[in-house]
């Protein structure tokens, strides 16, 4: 029961991020699910023992993927739907860890958190680009049609 109601939490505050941040109604409830899934696949990698480094970024992954694939069903921008998505993996708190601890003089302390905090922002930043990748795989110069050759 506890996963159902963490998922629902994650949904709500999906959805209310994209009302603040004015993203089209059409998208709400998708940015909402694309940022519940990716809190499953998150809470699925702790869950049977990998890192949170790697389950960040095959959660990111997910959501870059999903909002890809959406995107181009429901016409919009990929940014309206993957920005949503990703934000359950935003590091926020151990972000606030790693200054708390440098504030009150744990510099070893501080230094694991924001060292952790660098890893998973960057495994964030890993999985929206190799999604990327993958969905604008043959669409370079030399992948184009000419009909005169």
């Amino acid at each position: 029961m506890e996963v159902i109601a963490q998922l629902l939490i994650t949904f709500i505050a999906t959805v209310a991020f994209g009302i603040i941040f004015s993203v089209p109604k059409r998208a709400l409830l998708i940015g909402g699910a694309i940022g519940m899934v990716t809190w499953g696949v998150l809470q699925g990698g702790l869950y049977f023992g990998a890192s949170s480094v790697f389950s960040t970024a095959v959660a990111s992954l997910t959501a870059a993927a999903a909002a890809h694939f959406l995107a181009r069903r429901i016409r919009i921008p990929v940014t309206t739907l993957a920005i949503p998505g990703i934000l359950p993996l935003v590091p926020g708190s151990r972000a606030y860890f790693t200054m708390l601890s440098f504030v009150e003089g744990d510099y070893l302390r501080g230094l694991e958190f924001g060292v952790e905090t660098m890893l998973r922002a960057g495994a964030i930043a890993a999985g929206l680009v190799f999604a990327l990748a993958i969905f604008s795989y043959g669409k370079g110069i030399g992948h184009r049609y000419e009909p005169n050759r």
